[in-house]
């Protein structure tokens, strides 16, 4: 499938997020606030649409807010993996390291606002003779 939008590696800006087992590859470039989200399944989709609650693209925002660039830079992500809120913030996440890209002086406003950290939190393993990761089977002596 034909990208709408067109990369150019001079004025574009790459971050990476990851979030659960979200991974979102971003790009910004110059322009109107505009964000197209290209999922798993090759459709390109309007950030409004693809995200669909307000509060996913109050998060997605936060960094071009916290930075005083929102409506400066077009947003172009693929994600694939996890759910939607989970692909929000990974979204959000690689928009706060393309925004360090493009100024590292903006990492001073980025950092505090918790925007650089990566959350690690991730899905336990299930163990074996369990019946989850920590839900054990009733013990019964007869």
């Amino acid at each position: 499938m034909e990208k709408t939008i067109k990369i150019d590696p001079k004025v574009a800006h790459y971050g990476t997020g990851r979030r659960k087992e979200a991974i979102a590859r971003v790009w910004i470039l110059p322009g109107t606030g505009r964000i197209i989200v290209r999922s798993s399944s090759g459709k390109e989709w309007d950030g409004k649409e693809y995200f669909e609650r307000d509060i996913l693209l109050v998060k997605i925002n936060r960094p071009f807010v916290v930075t005083e660039t929102l409506g400066k830079f077009d947003v172009y992500a693929t994600v694939k993996g996890g759910g939607k809120p989970a692909q929000a913030e990974a979204v959000m996440y690689g928009i706060a390291k393309a925004l360090e890209s493009y100024n590292p002086a903006l990492r001073a406003l980025l950092k505090p606002a918790g925007l650089m950290t990566r959350d690690a939190r991730v899905k336990e393993r299930k163990k074996y003779n369990q019946m989850g990761a920590r839900a054990k089977y009733r013990w019964s002596k007869r």
